[in-house]
């Protein structure tokens, strides 16, 4: 399989360094499943796709079954998928195709913190959905991160979304200050946004040609 531009993707799979982050745009149908993200896999792994082995963790993420420094995450939403690989750390990933939301702002008020409400309250309604989104994909990256899903509680981590790259202001049982959390580039209509623990990294974006 190839890059977008015709570079082989095994060429960047392995110039993988311990201080980046590799994020990949796929294309997404649900006739092809898991396979594009397989394809990825198997490139960084030096291996067929067809060889690669999934399990889902105790709260569904997924992970490699055999143990390896490699680490993944992938998120999909219509026709776009997002994938984020890493060595030495989980990295997460999120992202939502921008649509009408009318529960959006309940949900905001329900389960955000009250710094995050008072946030969104700021903004006028039209603004209010994006910084939602922003927030949304923020929270569940780092959910994804800590292989934790939205059961834990939104509540229970902070972010700050206003300007900028998005912060953790707090999470509960960790130190929010360790965490990286990066919005990244997904086209007008999609928010994303990638977080791991630990130190900063490079974080470099690649595409998967379709087909």
């Amino acid at each position: 399989m190839n890059l977008a531009d015709g570079t082989p993707l095994a060429k960047v799979a392995e110039h993988l360094r311990d201080d980046e982050v590799h994020v990949w745009r796929l294309p997404f149908t649900p006739a092809q499943g898991r396979a594009p993200l397989l394809a990825l896999l198997g490139a960084y792994l030096g291996r067929d796709a067809g060889s690669v082995r999934l399990v889902s963790g105790e709260y569904g993420r997924p992970a490699l079954a055999e143990a390896s420094a490699l680490d993944f995450n992938w998120s999909h939403s219509g026709s776009l998928a997002l994938a984020a690989l890493a060595r030495g750390t989980a990295p997460g990933i999120d992202v939502e195709r921008v649509r009408p939301r009318p529960r959006a702002w309940a949900l905001a008020q329900r389960y955000f913190t009250p710094a995050e409400v008072a946030a969104l309250s700021r903004l006028a309604p039209d603004e209010r959905e994006a910084a939602f989104l922003r927030l949304w994909t923020a929270k569940e990256a780092v959910l994804k991160a800590m292989g934790r899903g939205l059961a834990f509680g939104l509540h229970r981590l902070d972010i700050e979304c206003d300007v900028g790259m998005p912060r953790l202001r707090a999470l509960e049982g960790d130190d929010a200050a360790r965490w990286q959390l990066h919005a990244l580039p997904a086209g007008e209509d999609c928010v994303a946004t990638l977080a791991w623990r630990g130190e900063a990294r490079q974080v470099r974006l690649w595409s998967l040609a379709a087909g």
